[in-house]
């Protein structure tokens, strides 16, 4: 029986710097980019006393090549 199983890769990315937050357009560009390279953003959390935001993002990892042993 095959494992339907996912695997993930992650991918976390601190945006604004500690003089300034960080801007709407420059987040909807960096969302943008992941999009177009397959990552998923599952949360965007802001970082306690600072301007700046904390993303998280996965995407599958290719699924291994399964091996097929013999009749079933």
């Amino acid at each position: 029986m095959m494992s339907t199983a996912r695997h993930w890769e992650y991918y976390i990315e601190t945006v604004g710097s500690f003089w300034k937050g960080a801007k709407d357009e420059d987040l909807s560009a960096i969302l943008n980019e992941l999009g177009q390279q397959g990552w998923e953003v599952f949360s965007l959390m802001p970082i306690q006393n600072s301007e700046r935001i904390r993303l998280a993002a996965k995407r599958p990892l290719p699924s291994p090549v399964q091996k097929h042993t013999g009749w079933p």
